[in-house]
């Protein structure tokens, strides 16, 4: 008599998570790919299970997503890791840039010099109100204060919940992720630096020249 068909057995050598799967990595292996893939980034001290995966199974893990043009970032120290596009010129493009608004860039900035700042002191805790008077300079006059308090909220919203580069901790209170150190290139904050500090520098009325709708690109 003939055994039934199983779901997990795909033959005498191969087992698979379902039928018809011709993979060869296990669940958990698996699991941690497709958290990389997904993005924004995997942290050790929020889920633990994942991260400890990821650094018995590194060797697999890094060529699986080189295949796909990925290279996977680690960072020991802090327990983080994420995925960034390959560095040859010619790789095409896989991990998706995300549209920033003037002020997500501007708050992005804001909190990554926070973060670099109070580095080996611990914790980096932040208030929303701190950051949203630095924030203060970039309004211009076609903006009166309770749209322009709606759109920081927004930026502020983005970098928790999107982002994942703030972590609440209590009223309008968050950690600052220690992955923003790596998130955005020098490069990249060089010259965005360089364009507040001008704006600033000039004054407020200049951001008219950058809508607060103009989308930046970070990966």
């Amino acid at each position: 008599m003939t055994e039934p068909f199983t779901a997990d057995v795909i033959d005498d050598e191969h087992i698979g998570l379902w039928r018809g799967d011709v993979g060869e990595l296990p669940d958990r292996t698996r699991r941690v790919l497709l958290r990389l893939v997904r993005g924004p980034y995997l942290s050790g001290a929020r889920e633990a299970q994942l991260w400890g995966v990821l650094l018995t199974d590194e060797a697999v893990i890094r060529s699986r997503l080189a295949d796909l043009f990925l290279e996977l970032v680690i960072d020991r120290d802090n327990e983080f890791a994420f995925v960034r596009n390959a560095p040859a010129d010619d790789a095409p493009k896989a991990v998706r840039s995300e549209s920033l608004t003037f002020l997500d860039t501007a708050m992005l900035l804001i909190l990554r010099q926070t973060l670099l700042s109070e580095e080996g002191r611990g914790r980096v805790i932040v208030g929303q109100v701190e950051v949203f008077e630095q924030l203060a300079v970039f309004r211009t006059p076609d903006r009166d204060e309770k749209d322009f308090a709606s759109r920081v909220n927004s930026s502020w919203n983005k970098m928790q919940n999107k982002l994942r580069v703030l972590h609440a901790v209590g009223d309008d209170r968050a950690e600052i992720s220690p992955v923003l150190r790596l998130l955005v290139d020098a490069d990249q904050i060089r010259a965005i630096a360089a364009e507040y500090q001008r704006i600033a520098r000039e004054g407020a009325g200049d951001v008219a020249a950058v809508s607060q709708d103009d989308e930046d690109e970070t990966e």
